[in-house]
Protein backbone atom coordinates (compact mmCIF):
# COMPACT_ATOMS: atom_id res chain seq x y z
CA UNK A 1 0.00 0.00 0.00
CA UNK A 2 1.49 3.28 -0.56
CA UNK A 3 -0.38 5.61 1.69
CA UNK A 4 1.49 5.78 5.22
CA UNK A 5 -0.90 4.17 8.14
CA UNK A 6 0.86 4.99 10.94
CA UNK A 7 -0.22 8.88 10.61
CA UNK A 8 -3.19 10.25 10.26
CA UNK A 9 -4.49 11.98 6.86
CA UNK A 10 -3.14 15.87 6.74
CA UNK A 11 -0.27 15.41 9.12
CA UNK A 12 3.08 16.27 8.64
CA UNK A 13 5.56 13.32 6.98
CA UNK A 14 7.45 11.57 9.16
CA UNK A 15 10.47 13.34 10.47
CA UNK A 16 13.95 12.88 8.52
CA UNK A 17 15.26 10.25 10.92
CA UNK A 18 12.19 8.25 10.10
CA UNK A 19 13.41 5.84 7.56
CA UNK A 20 10.71 4.13 5.49
CA UNK A 21 11.44 0.89 6.77
CA UNK A 22 10.53 1.66 10.33
CA UNK A 23 7.64 3.41 8.98
CA UNK A 24 6.41 0.46 6.93
CA UNK A 25 7.00 -1.46 10.41
CA UNK A 26 4.88 0.99 12.28
CA UNK A 27 2.28 0.23 9.44
CA UNK A 28 2.56 -3.81 9.98
CA UNK A 29 2.08 -3.63 13.27
CA UNK A 30 -1.35 -1.42 13.07
CA UNK A 31 -2.95 -3.89 10.21
CA UNK A 32 -1.88 -6.87 12.85
CA UNK A 33 -3.23 -5.01 15.67
CA UNK A 34 -6.42 -3.76 13.81
CA UNK A 35 -6.85 -7.65 12.51
CA UNK A 36 -6.05 -8.86 16.31
CA UNK A 37 -9.10 -6.86 17.44
CA UNK A 38 -11.20 -9.47 14.79
CA UNK A 39 -9.31 -12.13 15.80
CA UNK A 40 -10.92 -12.75 19.82
CA UNK A 41 -14.33 -11.47 18.02
CA UNK A 42 -13.91 -14.19 15.57
CA UNK A 43 -13.18 -16.54 18.67
CA UNK A 44 -15.54 -15.34 20.85
CA UNK A 45 -17.81 -15.68 17.93
CA UNK A 46 -17.45 -19.05 16.82
CA UNK A 47 -15.76 -21.21 19.75
CA UNK A 48 -19.29 -22.27 21.14
CA UNK A 49 -19.07 -24.95 18.49
CA UNK A 50 -16.39 -26.84 19.45
CA UNK A 51 -17.56 -26.77 23.14
CA UNK A 52 -21.72 -27.52 22.44
CA UNK A 53 -21.48 -30.54 23.54
CA UNK A 54 -19.73 -30.20 26.80
CA UNK A 55 -21.46 -27.02 27.87
CA UNK A 56 -24.83 -29.47 27.24
CA UNK A 57 -23.30 -32.07 29.16
CA UNK A 58 -21.67 -29.83 32.14
CA UNK A 59 -24.80 -27.63 32.20
CA UNK A 60 -27.96 -29.85 31.48
CA UNK A 61 -28.40 -27.35 28.09
CA UNK A 62 -31.11 -28.43 25.55
CA UNK A 63 -31.05 -27.44 21.94
CA UNK A 64 -32.95 -24.10 22.30
CA UNK A 65 -30.50 -23.39 25.39
CA UNK A 66 -27.79 -24.00 23.12
CA UNK A 67 -28.92 -21.99 20.10
CA UNK A 68 -29.90 -18.68 22.42
CA UNK A 69 -26.56 -18.95 24.01
CA UNK A 70 -25.04 -18.94 20.66
CA UNK A 71 -27.25 -16.74 18.61
CA UNK A 72 -27.72 -14.05 21.26
CA UNK A 73 -24.26 -12.73 20.27
CA UNK A 74 -25.24 -12.21 17.17
CA UNK A 75 -28.73 -10.10 17.93
CA UNK A 76 -26.93 -7.75 19.90
CA UNK A 77 -24.36 -8.10 17.85
CA UNK A 78 -26.73 -6.36 15.05
CA UNK A 79 -28.94 -4.27 17.64
CA UNK A 80 -25.60 -2.23 18.05
CA UNK A 81 -24.80 -1.70 14.32
CA UNK A 82 -26.70 1.36 13.89
CA UNK A 83 -25.89 3.53 16.81
CA UNK A 84 -22.17 1.86 16.39
CA UNK A 85 -21.81 3.39 12.33
CA UNK A 86 -23.15 7.22 14.03
CA UNK A 87 -20.36 7.06 16.58
CA UNK A 88 -18.29 6.07 14.16
CA UNK A 89 -18.49 8.68 12.05
CA UNK A 90 -19.12 11.08 14.41
CA UNK A 91 -16.33 10.25 17.30
CA UNK A 92 -14.17 8.19 14.77
CA UNK A 93 -13.04 4.21 15.10
CA UNK A 94 -10.15 4.52 17.84
CA UNK A 95 -12.74 5.78 20.52
CA UNK A 96 -15.10 3.03 19.82
CA UNK A 97 -12.39 0.28 19.85
CA UNK A 98 -11.30 1.26 22.74
CA UNK A 99 -14.64 1.27 24.60
CA UNK A 100 -15.86 -1.65 23.25
CA UNK A 101 -12.26 -3.33 24.80
CA UNK A 102 -13.67 -3.00 27.99
CA UNK A 103 -17.19 -4.75 27.32
CA UNK A 104 -15.63 -7.76 25.82
CA UNK A 105 -12.67 -7.95 28.83
CA UNK A 106 -16.20 -7.79 31.84
CA UNK A 107 -18.18 -10.18 29.46
CA UNK A 108 -15.65 -12.28 28.75
CA UNK A 109 -14.81 -13.01 32.89
CA UNK A 110 -18.53 -13.38 32.98
CA UNK A 111 -18.93 -16.34 30.94
CA UNK A 112 -15.48 -17.90 32.49
CA UNK A 113 -17.83 -17.91 35.91
CA UNK A 114 -21.29 -18.86 34.46
CA UNK A 115 -22.85 -21.19 35.49
CA UNK A 116 -26.68 -21.43 34.38
CA UNK A 117 -27.53 -20.88 30.83
CA UNK A 118 -29.17 -17.41 31.87
CA UNK A 119 -25.55 -16.09 32.87
CA UNK A 120 -23.63 -17.45 30.04
CA UNK A 121 -26.78 -16.03 27.43
CA UNK A 122 -26.07 -12.21 29.87
CA UNK A 123 -22.24 -12.94 29.00
CA UNK A 124 -22.39 -13.55 25.35
CA UNK A 125 -24.91 -10.44 24.94
CA UNK A 126 -22.03 -9.04 26.44
CA UNK A 127 -18.96 -10.22 24.33
CA UNK A 128 -21.45 -9.50 21.38
CA UNK A 129 -21.91 -5.74 22.29
CA UNK A 130 -17.96 -5.34 22.66
CA UNK A 131 -17.32 -7.05 19.35
CA UNK A 132 -19.12 -5.22 17.64
CA UNK A 133 -16.84 -2.49 16.11
CA UNK A 134 -13.88 -5.21 15.35
CA UNK A 135 -14.94 -5.33 11.52
CA UNK A 136 -16.33 -1.79 10.83
CA UNK A 137 -14.32 0.61 12.93
CA UNK A 138 -10.94 -1.05 11.44
CA UNK A 139 -12.71 -0.78 7.58
CA UNK A 140 -13.82 2.57 8.19
CA UNK A 141 -10.28 3.43 9.25
CA UNK A 142 -9.38 1.72 5.74
CA UNK A 143 -11.80 3.46 3.85
CA UNK A 144 -10.81 6.89 5.44
CA UNK A 145 -6.91 6.19 5.16
CA UNK A 146 -5.87 4.37 1.91
CA UNK A 147 -6.91 5.22 -1.58
CA UNK A 148 -10.38 3.21 -2.51
CA UNK A 149 -8.57 0.31 -5.48
CA UNK A 150 -7.01 -0.92 -2.09
CA UNK A 151 -9.70 -0.83 0.33
CA UNK A 152 -10.68 -4.73 -0.73
CA UNK A 153 -7.47 -5.72 -0.07
CA UNK A 154 -7.50 -3.83 3.33
CA UNK A 155 -11.09 -5.47 3.99
CA UNK A 156 -10.00 -9.18 2.55
CA UNK A 157 -6.76 -8.94 4.96
CA UNK A 158 -8.81 -7.70 8.18
CA UNK A 159 -11.56 -10.34 7.54
CA UNK A 160 -8.57 -13.25 6.71
CA UNK A 161 -6.30 -12.43 9.65
CA UNK A 162 -9.76 -12.43 11.85
CA UNK A 163 -10.39 -16.03 10.96
CA UNK A 164 -7.53 -17.17 12.80
CA UNK A 165 -9.23 -16.66 15.92
CA UNK A 166 -12.26 -19.04 13.72
CA UNK A 167 -9.00 -21.41 13.71
CA UNK A 168 -8.21 -20.63 17.50
CA UNK A 169 -12.29 -21.56 18.25
CA UNK A 170 -11.93 -25.29 16.81
CA UNK A 171 -8.59 -27.44 17.58
CA UNK A 172 -6.41 -25.37 20.21
CA UNK A 173 -9.81 -24.62 21.91
CA UNK A 174 -10.71 -28.12 21.99
CA UNK A 175 -6.91 -29.08 23.31
CA UNK A 176 -7.07 -26.28 25.70
CA UNK A 177 -10.53 -27.21 27.54
CA UNK A 178 -9.40 -31.04 27.53
CA UNK A 179 -6.26 -29.68 29.61
CA UNK A 180 -7.12 -26.82 31.77
CA UNK A 181 -10.43 -26.31 31.33
CA UNK A 182 -12.66 -23.68 29.28
CA UNK A 183 -13.09 -21.28 31.82
CA UNK A 184 -9.15 -21.26 32.24
CA UNK A 185 -9.20 -20.49 28.25
CA UNK A 186 -12.03 -17.44 28.68
CA UNK A 187 -10.16 -15.82 31.30
CA UNK A 188 -6.73 -15.65 28.99
CA UNK A 189 -8.95 -14.29 26.20
CA UNK A 190 -9.82 -11.49 28.34
CA UNK A 191 -6.27 -10.91 28.74
CA UNK A 192 -4.89 -10.96 25.58
CA UNK A 193 -7.86 -8.67 24.67
CA UNK A 194 -6.54 -6.19 27.37
CA UNK A 195 -3.30 -5.94 25.70
CA UNK A 196 -4.58 -5.43 22.51
CA UNK A 197 -6.81 -2.55 23.54
CA UNK A 198 -3.52 -0.82 24.89
CA UNK A 199 -1.95 -1.57 21.33
CA UNK A 200 -4.77 0.41 19.90
CA UNK A 201 -4.44 3.18 21.88
CA UNK A 202 -0.69 3.31 21.39
CA UNK A 203 -0.23 2.77 17.62
CA UNK A 204 -3.82 4.17 15.60
CA UNK A 205 -3.72 7.53 14.58
CA UNK A 206 -6.73 8.00 12.64
CA UNK A 207 -7.88 10.87 10.09
CA UNK A 208 -9.80 13.29 11.49
CA UNK A 209 -13.93 12.58 10.91
CA UNK A 210 -15.77 14.04 8.37
CA UNK A 211 -16.98 17.78 9.64
CA UNK A 212 -20.01 17.38 8.50
CA UNK A 213 -20.17 14.04 10.08
CA UNK A 214 -19.07 15.71 12.85
CA UNK A 215 -21.26 17.81 13.60
CA UNK A 216 -24.46 15.78 13.27
CA UNK A 217 -27.03 15.09 15.68
CA UNK A 218 -28.05 11.41 16.51
CA UNK A 219 -31.16 12.15 15.02
CA UNK A 220 -29.22 13.03 11.70
CA UNK A 221 -26.84 10.57 12.06
CA UNK A 222 -30.38 7.78 12.17
CA UNK A 223 -31.42 10.11 8.83
CA UNK A 224 -28.57 9.17 6.98
CA UNK A 225 -29.10 5.73 7.33
CA UNK A 226 -32.64 5.98 5.89
CA UNK A 227 -31.11 7.83 3.22
CA UNK A 228 -29.17 4.74 2.96
CA UNK A 229 -32.07 2.47 3.09
CA UNK A 230 -33.69 4.40 0.23
CA UNK A 231 -31.39 3.61 -2.27
CA UNK A 232 -33.00 0.64 -3.92
CA UNK A 233 -29.78 -1.08 -4.29
CA UNK A 234 -29.13 -1.45 -0.47
CA UNK A 235 -32.28 -3.38 0.28
CA UNK A 236 -30.78 -6.02 -2.30
CA UNK A 237 -27.71 -5.66 -0.66
CA UNK A 238 -28.49 -6.25 2.88
CA UNK A 239 -30.77 -9.38 2.07
CA UNK A 240 -27.16 -10.73 0.31
CA UNK A 241 -25.45 -9.63 3.11
CA UNK A 242 -27.77 -11.46 5.44
CA UNK A 243 -27.08 -15.08 3.66
CA UNK A 244 -23.43 -14.57 3.05
CA UNK A 245 -21.71 -15.16 6.44
CA UNK A 246 -25.00 -16.88 7.79
CA UNK A 247 -24.00 -20.92 6.50
CA UNK A 248 -20.37 -20.59 7.53
CA UNK A 249 -22.04 -19.26 10.72
CA UNK A 250 -24.86 -21.63 11.24
CA UNK A 251 -21.65 -24.66 10.24
CA UNK A 252 -18.44 -23.99 11.96
CA UNK A 253 -20.29 -21.49 15.01
CA UNK A 254 -22.06 -23.67 16.65
CA UNK A 255 -23.82 -26.85 14.60
CA UNK A 256 -21.28 -28.22 13.12
CA UNK A 257 -19.87 -29.28 16.29
CA UNK A 258 -23.06 -31.55 17.23
CA UNK A 259 -23.43 -32.53 13.62
CA UNK A 260 -19.62 -34.27 14.05
CA UNK A 261 -20.89 -35.74 17.27
CA UNK A 262 -24.01 -37.13 16.89
CA UNK A 263 -24.17 -37.95 13.29
CA UNK A 264 -20.30 -39.54 13.28
CA UNK A 265 -19.09 -40.29 17.03
CA UNK A 266 -16.96 -37.57 17.18
CA UNK A 267 -15.21 -36.73 20.66
CA UNK A 268 -14.11 -33.20 21.61
CA UNK A 269 -10.31 -33.40 20.18
CA UNK A 270 -11.74 -34.70 17.15
CA UNK A 271 -14.24 -32.32 16.30
CA UNK A 272 -11.71 -29.11 16.93
CA UNK A 273 -9.36 -31.07 14.67
CA UNK A 274 -12.10 -31.55 11.89
CA UNK A 275 -13.76 -27.40 12.72
CA UNK A 276 -10.26 -26.60 12.05
CA UNK A 277 -10.18 -27.35 7.94
CA UNK A 278 -12.95 -25.12 7.31
CA UNK A 279 -11.67 -22.19 9.85
CA UNK A 280 -8.23 -22.98 7.84
CA UNK A 281 -9.53 -22.67 4.17
CA UNK A 282 -12.17 -19.84 5.33
CA UNK A 283 -8.98 -17.67 6.24
CA UNK A 284 -7.30 -18.29 3.15
CA UNK A 285 -10.66 -17.93 1.01
CA UNK A 286 -11.30 -14.43 2.62
CA UNK A 287 -7.78 -13.39 0.92
CA UNK A 288 -8.49 -14.93 -2.00
CA UNK A 289 -11.89 -13.34 -2.31
CA UNK A 290 -10.71 -10.07 -1.35
CA UNK A 291 -8.73 -9.59 -4.44
CA UNK A 292 -11.22 -11.13 -6.70
CA UNK A 293 -12.71 -7.79 -7.80
CA UNK A 294 -9.41 -7.43 -9.72
CA UNK A 295 -9.42 -10.81 -11.14
CA UNK A 296 -12.76 -10.37 -12.22
CA UNK A 297 -12.98 -6.38 -12.92
CA UNK A 298 -16.32 -6.36 -11.05
CA UNK A 299 -17.57 -7.37 -7.81
CA UNK A 300 -20.92 -9.33 -8.69
CA UNK A 301 -19.12 -12.23 -10.37
CA UNK A 302 -17.16 -13.08 -7.11
CA UNK A 303 -20.40 -13.14 -5.11
CA UNK A 304 -22.51 -15.46 -7.57
CA UNK A 305 -20.08 -17.45 -7.69
CA UNK A 306 -18.91 -17.95 -3.90
CA UNK A 307 -22.74 -17.96 -2.71
CA UNK A 308 -23.80 -20.56 -5.21
CA UNK A 309 -20.96 -23.14 -4.64
CA UNK A 310 -21.72 -22.90 -1.19
CA UNK A 311 -25.55 -23.38 -1.37
CA UNK A 312 -24.24 -26.33 -3.56
CA UNK A 313 -22.19 -28.07 -1.03
CA UNK A 314 -24.90 -27.74 1.76
CA UNK A 315 -27.58 -29.44 -0.70
CA UNK A 316 -24.88 -32.32 -1.32
CA UNK A 317 -24.36 -32.65 2.40
CA UNK A 318 -28.43 -32.07 3.21
CA UNK A 319 -28.98 -35.09 0.11
CA UNK A 320 -26.34 -37.80 1.73
CA UNK A 321 -26.15 -37.06 5.01
CA UNK A 322 -23.08 -38.17 6.02
CA UNK A 323 -19.66 -38.85 4.24
CA UNK A 324 -16.96 -41.11 4.22
CA UNK A 325 -13.74 -39.69 6.12
CA UNK A 326 -11.34 -38.47 3.27
CA UNK A 327 -14.79 -37.31 1.39
CA UNK A 328 -15.43 -34.99 4.49
CA UNK A 329 -12.29 -33.75 4.73
CA UNK A 330 -12.53 -32.60 1.33
CA UNK A 331 -16.26 -31.18 2.01
CA UNK A 332 -14.91 -29.30 5.30
CA UNK A 333 -11.81 -27.75 2.90
CA UNK A 334 -14.46 -26.70 0.42
CA UNK A 335 -17.22 -25.37 2.50
CA UNK A 336 -14.72 -23.29 4.30
CA UNK A 337 -12.88 -21.93 1.05
CA UNK A 338 -16.31 -21.19 -1.04
CA UNK A 339 -18.44 -19.27 2.16
CA UNK A 340 -15.32 -17.12 2.57
CA UNK A 341 -16.82 -14.67 -0.25
CA UNK A 342 -18.25 -12.16 2.41
CA UNK A 343 -15.31 -9.66 1.14
CA UNK A 344 -16.40 -9.46 -2.20
CA UNK A 345 -19.62 -8.29 -0.63
CA UNK A 346 -18.22 -5.74 1.46
CA UNK A 347 -16.20 -4.66 -1.46
CA UNK A 348 -19.71 -3.71 -3.49
CA UNK A 349 -21.45 -1.80 -0.70
CA UNK A 350 -18.37 0.42 -0.01
CA UNK A 351 -18.49 1.26 -4.26
CA UNK A 352 -22.20 2.30 -3.72
CA UNK A 353 -21.77 4.71 -0.53
CA UNK A 354 -21.30 7.96 -0.22
CA UNK A 355 -17.99 8.74 1.81
CA UNK A 356 -19.95 11.11 4.13
CA UNK A 357 -21.74 7.84 4.99
CA UNK A 358 -19.56 5.01 4.79
CA UNK A 359 -19.44 4.05 8.64
CA UNK A 360 -23.21 3.85 8.51
CA UNK A 361 -23.22 1.82 5.26
CA UNK A 362 -21.06 -0.76 6.47
CA UNK A 363 -22.49 -0.97 10.02
CA UNK A 364 -25.78 -1.37 8.18
CA UNK A 365 -24.70 -4.14 6.10
CA UNK A 366 -22.97 -5.49 9.04
CA UNK A 367 -26.15 -5.51 10.64
CA UNK A 368 -27.34 -8.06 7.43
CA UNK A 369 -24.26 -10.08 7.54
CA UNK A 370 -24.91 -10.80 11.71
CA UNK A 371 -27.90 -11.00 11.80
CA UNK A 372 -28.09 -13.79 9.08
CA UNK A 373 -25.87 -15.66 11.92
CA UNK A 374 -28.09 -15.11 14.05
CA UNK A 375 -30.62 -16.53 12.19
CA UNK A 376 -29.15 -19.43 10.81
CA UNK A 377 -28.06 -20.45 14.69
CA UNK A 378 -31.10 -20.09 16.44
CA UNK A 379 -33.75 -21.14 13.46
CA UNK A 380 -31.51 -24.24 13.17
CA UNK A 381 -31.68 -25.01 16.96
CA UNK A 382 -35.38 -24.72 16.77
CA UNK A 383 -35.73 -26.56 13.73
CA UNK A 384 -33.40 -29.54 14.89
CA UNK A 385 -35.58 -29.64 18.37
CA UNK A 386 -38.43 -31.32 15.94
CA UNK A 387 -36.62 -34.18 15.93
CA UNK A 388 -36.42 -36.52 18.96
CA UNK A 389 -33.49 -36.95 20.38
CA UNK A 390 -31.95 -39.91 22.28
CA UNK A 391 -29.41 -39.38 25.39
CA UNK A 392 -28.98 -35.67 24.19
CA UNK A 393 -28.59 -36.52 20.66
CA UNK A 394 -30.28 -36.15 17.36
CA UNK A 395 -30.56 -38.13 14.33
CA UNK A 396 -29.22 -36.93 11.03
CA UNK A 397 -31.80 -36.58 9.60
CA UNK A 398 -32.43 -33.10 11.86
CA UNK A 399 -29.17 -31.84 10.84
CA UNK A 400 -30.25 -32.97 6.71
CA UNK A 401 -33.06 -30.62 7.14
CA UNK A 402 -30.61 -27.43 8.78
CA UNK A 403 -28.52 -27.75 5.87
CA UNK A 404 -31.17 -27.72 3.22
CA UNK A 405 -32.79 -24.92 4.80
CA UNK A 406 -29.62 -22.80 4.53
CA UNK A 407 -28.95 -23.77 1.25
CA UNK A 408 -32.30 -22.75 0.09
CA UNK A 409 -31.40 -19.06 2.03
CA UNK A 410 -28.07 -19.14 -0.33
CA UNK A 411 -30.09 -19.61 -3.18
CA UNK A 412 -32.64 -16.84 -1.98
CA UNK A 413 -29.64 -14.28 -1.03
CA UNK A 414 -28.45 -14.61 -5.18
CA UNK A 415 -32.18 -14.04 -6.63
CA UNK A 416 -32.83 -10.83 -4.50
CA UNK A 417 -28.68 -9.72 -5.00
CA UNK A 418 -28.95 -9.95 -8.72
CA UNK A 419 -30.53 -6.88 -9.29
CA UNK A 420 -28.15 -4.80 -7.60
CA UNK A 421 -25.91 -3.02 -9.88
CA UNK A 422 -22.34 -2.87 -10.93
CA UNK A 423 -20.78 0.48 -9.98
CA UNK A 424 -18.31 2.09 -12.36
CA UNK A 425 -15.10 1.31 -11.42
Amino acid sequence: MTEDLSRPAGKAAPAAGATPRATTRIAVGLVATLGATYVVSQFLRNGIGVLAPTLTAELGLSAPDLALIASIFFFVFVAAQIPLGVAIDRFGPKRCMLVCAVVVIAGTLQFAAAESAAEMMAARALMGLGTSCYLMAPLAFYARAVAPERFAMLAGLQLGLGTIGSLLGTAPLAFATAMVGWRAAFVATAVVMGLIGLLVALLLHEPPPDPEAKRETVADGLRGVATLWRQPDIPRLFFMNLTAYASYAMFVGLWGGPYLSHAYGYDLTQRGTLLFIPALTQGIGMIVWGAADRLFGAYRPATFLGAGTTAALLLLLAAVGTLPPPALWAWLAAFGFCSAFLPAVIAHGRALFPPRLIGRGMTLMNMGTMGGGFLSQLLAGFLINFFESTGGQYPTDAYRAVFFAQSVLGVGGLLVYRAVREPLR
